[in-house]
């Protein structure tokens, strides 16, 4: 059975009855499972994640797209993370039985339809960019919400699909395809931003303007702090955990904040993970103490929570963190 999922950020953080209204249009369609909602204050962003048969889910991505533009008014929107759109960005991720060409395709379709039908600028980015350049979301998103205007006036920024018109309350979106990727963020013994941003300029893949590259393959990261929490934070996408896994860009924060004089004290998922990229990590630190790995998943998981301190801001659910126990499968 071919299944994907879909990870759509919507710029609003902070008004759960809009959060609801959203989520409530994509649990109404049959033949998704909602799998995860969570908000971020500072952030003012909701990330959601469903997943199901590729036609369910693009009807359910859709219709919540549709009530973001209704419900969500971008001239009032404020927040840490960078953002362009009501619905910022919308990825379909191949799960099962559907590969990468196959999901990319379905969300040039979705794009599509969003920019026909709902009339906003639409960027296709990752596996379904038609431009090399639109690959990558930051650059797509160059100049946010802010520069959005000027930005579509100009022609070698035309929307892939709708209009090259600015439409105020909405912004525009990118829909794209991509791997499964972790949304992961460490936490500073620190309110310094500036620490922050240096250390995710050390490990980011681009590394900044005075070092290239980075030290963290397919990673991107910025550096900010989260009022909430009283914390900067390094906040990482893990976009090939075949090549940077969640542990090693653990390690790697915490090694670049010892240098720079301060210390990594937890971290939280944004989202899901894979078991795997858990059952890696546990028996990483596990080896790393000289304990046996050979353990079951509950206590490679247990091990890899205590080590990372994923429950240092909430408690650590495996049951709704794990893509895999929600989901019942292996991918």
């Amino acid at each position: 059975m071919k299944t994907i999922e879909c990870v759509p950020n919507f710029s609003e953080g902070r008004d759960k009855a809009v959060i609801r209204q959203i989520t409530g249009v994509l649990a109404a369609v049959e033949g998704i499972r909602l799998l995860n909602v969570e908000s971020g204050w500072a952030a003012n962003r909701t990330v959601v994640t469903f997943a199901g048969a590729p036609e369910a889910v693009c009807e359910a991505a859709f219709r919540a797209v549709k009530k973001a533009t209704e419900v969500i008014d971008m001239r009032r929107h404020h927040g840490a993370h960078p953002r362009f759109g009501a619905t910022d960005v919308l990825p379909l991720v191949p799960l099962s039985g559907i590969t990468m060409e196959e999901t990319a395709a379905l969300a040039r379709a979705l794009g599509k339809r969003i920019g026909e039908e709902l009339r906003l600028p639409v960027y296709a980015y990752e596996y379904a960019a038609f431009d090399e350049r639109r690959r990558n979301l930051a650059f797509c998103r160059s100049g946010e919400y802010e520069g959005l205007e000027a930005k579509l006036a100009k022609p070698e920024w035309v929307p892939d699909f709708g209009p090259a018109a600015f439409v105020p309350a909405s912004g525009a979106i990118a829909v794209g395809a991509r791997p499964f990727l972790i949304a992961y963020n460490v936490n500073l013994d620190t309110a310094a931003v500036r620490l922050a941003q240096e250390i995710a300029c050390d490990v980011r893949e681009k590394g900044c303007e005075t070092r290239q590259p980075g030290l963290l393959k397919a990673v991107k990261a910025i550096g900010w702090y989260i009022e909430e929490y009283g914390k900067a934070q390094v906040s990482m996408n893990l976009c090939d955990l075949s090549v940077t896994p969640l542990h090693v860009a653990f390690d790697t924060v915490c090694e670049r904040a010892q240098a720079r004089g301060c210390r990594v004290t937890g971290s939280e998922l944004v989202g899901l993970a894979p078991l795997q990229a858990m059952r890696d990590a546990g028996k990483y630190f596990l080896e790393k103490q000289q304990r046996p790995a050979g353990v079951t998943d509950r206590e490679l998981i247990s091990a890899a929570v205590r080590a990372m301190g994923l429950d240092e801001l909430a408690p650590f659910d495996p049951s709704k963190k794990i893509l895999n126990l929600i989901m019942n499968y292996e991918l």
